[in-house]
């Protein structure tokens, strides 16, 4: 195991610890329990970032934990601003105060991540399905956007984490990568795919098989699935 490796790993196993701390209105979720899944989408984000990156938010997370904060439900917390806003007039005086210039820089970097996302949603439209909405605009309690989840979670970040971050994104931007696809063709190959085409191919022929076993079955006067 590389260090970059053993960094991911390290992250995630924090934030795992995090994550089952949070407590949510309706009690404990089942995404608390689900480990195997939390461990693919966390180390798909993680394993695209330098290890310059890694060792820098592994050290802010720790020195939350040492202070009794929780980075993680500070993440959800942010997002409540779009989804849940009565709630979030009652709790975002807890919260560290983020800056007019950091706000922007989150604004900035955010708008590029959509703007990938989007580029990835048009030429992998069936795999985009099985992701979140990818705009704000479409925010409802308890359905939060890809642009709410990646505000919520950089407006956790340090002042050297953020800077760090962007400088990642116009490192990728000048040599024409696209982070949302980076981070899916990792994602995928956990599940098992060989490529983005192929996990693409398989949600489509299990979506497109769906629909037509539910034509068949009208036809045939019985029951849709």
């Amino acid at each position: 195991m590389d260090n970059k490796e053993k960094l991911v790993n390290e992250i995630v196993d924090l934030e795992w610890e995090a994550f089952g701390e949070v407590r949510n209105e309706g009690g404990r979720t089942s995404c608390q329990d689900n480990r195997e899944t939390f461990d693919i989408m966390r180390k798909s984000q993680y394993l695209t970032w330098t290890v310059e990156m890694l060792m820098q938010f592994k050290s802010d997370f720790e020195d939350a934990k040492r202070q009794g904060w929780n980075m993680v439900t500070e993440k959800y917390a942010r997002m409540m601003e779009s989804n849940a806003r009565d709630r979030y007039e009652l709790i975002k005086d807890q919260l560290p105060p983020v800056s007019a210039e950091k706000k922007g820089l989150i604004n900035a970097i955010a708008a590029k991540q959509v703007e990938w996302m989007e580029a990835f949603a048009k030429k992998y439209p069936y795999l985009a399905n099985q992701a979140r909405a990818i705009h704000a605009r479409d925010d409802r309690e308890y359905v939060t956007s890809y642009e709410t989840y990646l505000k919520g979670e950089l407006s956790t970040y340090s002042d050297k984490m953020i800077a760090l971050y962007a400088q990642f994104i116009l490192s990728l931007n000048s040599q024409g990568l696209n982070l949302s696809e980076l981070t899916m063709m990792i994602m995928t190959a956990f599940y098992g795919y060989k490529s983005l085409e192929a996990a693409e191919n398989r949600q489509k022929y299990t979506k497109e098989a769906h629909r037509l076993t539910n034509e068949f079955m009208q036809r045939l006067g019985g029951q849709r699935l």
